[in-house]
């Protein structure tokens, strides 16, 4: 794959910042500064994110949806970023510790999440969606752990036009329990997060603006609107319910989710594609139950 240099790039071209950030990624090399031009506002930056997906080598099994600051959103003509998780960082997690791997030099952190299971396809032409629509087409909910990554270091200081170009800032998602009575929007259970057991941040469902579904009304509707429909089985997660909590190579998270239990990660080095314990982006099992 050739890169242009960051001198060659003297204006906004999405194929070739796309080419920058799916190298590094891949390199596990982390970026001195955003590749090329910033692009000028969300369209440009979801058309690196398009072209991005186009060179990954893996398929999207869902969507991350994060907040947009509410001083930016009325420049950005939006409430919320979305970007793919691929099936590859999709993990399901267990007794031990979930690793993660982190780009040295780069960006990354953990988030309490409330993730949704798409349980049938949507309608590829119906643009517009409520919350109340969207809770339709969902068969499931989870607790989980959105890691947030990227070669990075400056993707959330230099704003949603980079995050949404850097596949939303995200790098994984750890699926936890299923959330019993989901429906019941009263009885969501709530979240904290410990990085490296200091206490980093609360929440719940409630946290969100909108609360979870109206984070998936949003995605339901950007999603169609880049003639990416949701489908069945697609997971959905829903925004950083107790904060972004960032974590280092070598520290352990844990978010627990009252009586859900808790979630329990481990931040390591990532490794270039083809070095020893390098990622293969093969697919891996996901939580069903």
């Amino acid at each position: 794959m050739t890169v242009p240099t960051a001198q060659a790039r003297t204006s906004f071209d999405a194929r070739d910042v796309a080419l920058a950030f799916v190298a590094a990624r891949r390199a596990a090399r982390s970026l001195q500064g955003f590749p090329g031009a910033l692009p000028g506002d969300l369209a440009q930056a979801y058309a690196v994110q398009e072209a991005a997906i186009g060179l990954w080598p893996d398929t999207v099994a869902g969507w991350k949806v994060g907040a947009i600051p509410r001083e930016l959103q009325a420049e950005l003509q939006a409430e919320r970023v979305i970007g793919p998780v691929f099936h590859a960082n999709v993990w399901t997690a267990g007794p031990e510790p979930t690793p993660l791997p982190v780009i040295a030099g780069g960006f990354a952190a953990v988030e309490a999440e409330y993730v949704y299971r798409i349980g049938r396809d949507a309608p590829a032409g119906k643009l517009d969606w409520t919350p109340e629509e969207s809770l339709d087409y969902v068969e499931r909910m989870f607790v989980g752990v959105e890691f947030a990554g990227s070669p990075l270091a400056t993707i959330n200081v230099l704003g949603p036009r980079a995050v949404a170009s850097d596949f939303g800032n995200n790098a994984g998602l750890v699926l936890g329990p299923t959330v019993p009575d989901w429906r019941r929007t009263d009885d969501w259970p709530p979240c904290e997060a410990y990085v490296d057991d200091r206490f980093a941040g609360r929440g719940s469902p409630a946290s969100l603006a909108g609360g979870p579904p109206g984070a998936l009304a949003f995605l339901m509707s950007a999603c169609a609107g880049r003639g990416r429909p949701l489908k069945a089985g697609q997971l959905v997660t829903t925004g950083a319910a107790s904060g972004i909590h960032d974590i280092e190579a070598g520290q352990t998270a844990r978010i627990a989710f009252g009586g859900l239990g808790e979630i329990r990660c481990v931040a390591q080095r990532a490794q270039a594609e083809g070095s020893p314990g390098g990622s293969d982006h093969g697919q891996r099992d996901v939580h069903h139950g």
